[in-house]
C-alpha cells in the first residue's frame, strides 16, 4: 500500500511558495529606478543651460570668455550693476504693463466666450472654434507689413497700447480653446439646480462655475503671461525708445564687437525671473489646471 506524504508549508520549493512573484517585483523596482535615473538625466540636461546662464551672470567678461569653461571663480555683481545702469527699468515696466493688462483683457473676453460655447453649443460651434484657432496659423512675419501700415496711419507706433491690443488678439484664441475645455468639465446638474433656484446666468457663472474652474483660469493666465512676456517680433518692429520691452532690450547686447556674454546672461536672468516667480507662486493651481478633467 502506497503511502503519500505532504510537504509542510515552510518546506515547499520557492516555485510553489507564496513569495513566487518576488523576482518579478524586483525587476519592476529595477525598471522604476532606471526610469527615475533617465528622468533625472533628461531634467538636468534641460535645466543645465539655465543653470549655466545664471552662473555666467556672476562672472566677469574675462572669466566668461575663457576657452575652458570656468566653474570655480570669484563671483561678482558687476554685470547686474551694468544691466541696471544700462536702463532696463523702463523696458521691464513696459513688459509688465503689456503682459498684465493684455492677460486681464484676454480673460475678460475668453471666459464669457468659452462659457457661451460650452453652455449653448450650436450647429456651427466647431466652425467657430476652428476660426479662432486658424488665426494662429498665419505666420506673424506675413502679417507684420499690414499691421505696421495700419499702426503707422493711426499714429500708434512706439505705443505700449499697440502691444497690449496685439498681445490680446494673439492669446485670445488659445485662451478660448482652453477655457472651453474647462467649462465642459463642470457638471450640468449644477447649472440646472442654479436655474431651478432662480439664479441669473451671470450669478451662476460668478458664484458657482468660476470657483470650480479657478485652476483652469490660473493655468490659462500663466500661459498668456509667458507668451506675452516672451513676444519679440511685434515689439522689435513696432516700438523704439518709449515702448520697448525686455526682449528688445536684450538685443542691445549684440554689438559689432561681439556678444557680452556675462552681461547678457545677467540681463537674461533678470528677464526670466518674473515669469519664474509667477510660475512658482501659481504652481499648485497650474498643476490642477493642466490636469483639470483628465481623471473622471
Amino acid at each position: 500500500m502506497a503511502v503519500t506524504t505532504s510537504t509542510p508549508p515552510d518546506e515547499r520549493t520557492p516555485d510553489t511558495a507564496e513569495g513566487a512573484p518576488e523576482p518579478r517585483r524586483r525587476r519592476g523596482n529595477a525598471v522604476d529606478v532606471w526610469l527615475g535615473v533617465i528622468a533625472w538625466v533628461v531634467g538636468i540636461a534641460f535645466f543645465f543651460p539655465v543653470f549655466w546662464m545664471v552662473l555666467t551672470s556672476f562672472k566677469t567678461e574675462a572669466d566668461a570668455y575663457t576657452p575652458t569653461p570656468k566653474i570655480i571663480f570669484e563671483p561678482t555683481l558687476e554685470q547686474y550693476e551694468g544691466v541696471f545702469s544700462s536702463g532696463i527699468g523702463p523696458y521691464l515696466a513696459n513688459s509688465v504693463g503689456a503682459t498684465v493688462i493684455s492677460t486681464l483683457l484676454v480673460l475678460l473676453l475668453a471666459i464669457p466666450a468659452a462659457f457661451a460655447l460650452s453652455l449653448r453649443p450650436v450647429q456651427k460651434t466647431s466652425d467657430v472654434l476652428f476660426f479662432f484657432i486658424s488665426t494662429k496659423m498665419l505666420p506673424v512675419v506675413a502679417a507684420i507689413v499690414p499691421i505696421y501700415v495700419v499702426v503707422n496711419e493711426i499714429g500708434a507706433l512706439d505705443n505700449i497700447w499697440t502691444l497690449i491690443v496685439l498681445y490680446t488678439g494673439m492669446n485670445l484664441p488659445i485662451a478660448v480653446w482652453m477655457m472651453r475645455s474647462f467649462f465642459l468639465e463642470v457638471p450640468g446638474e449644477l447649472l440646472e439646480q442654479a436655474s431651478i433656484d432662480g439664479a441669473p446666468l451671470w450669478r451662476t457663472l460668478r458664484e458657482i462655475v468660476l470657483p470650480i474652474i479657478s485652476p483652469g483660469i490660473f493655468a490659462t493666465a500663466l500661459i498668456c503671461v509667458i507668451f506675452a512676456w516672451n513676444e519679440f517680433f511685434f515689439a522689435v518692429n513696432l516700438t523704439a525708445a518709449n515702448a520697448g520691452t525686455v526682449p528688445v532690450f536684450l538685443v542691445g547686447f549684440i554689438t559689432s564687437e561681439g556678444l557680452y556674454w556675462a552681461q547678457l546672461s545677467a540681463a537674461a536672468t533678470l528677464a526670466a525671473l518674473p515669469v519664474v516667480i509667477a510660475g512658482w507662486v501659481a504652481q499648485n493651481k497650474l498643476v490642477q489646471g493642466l490636469s483639470f478633467g483628465a481623471v473622471k
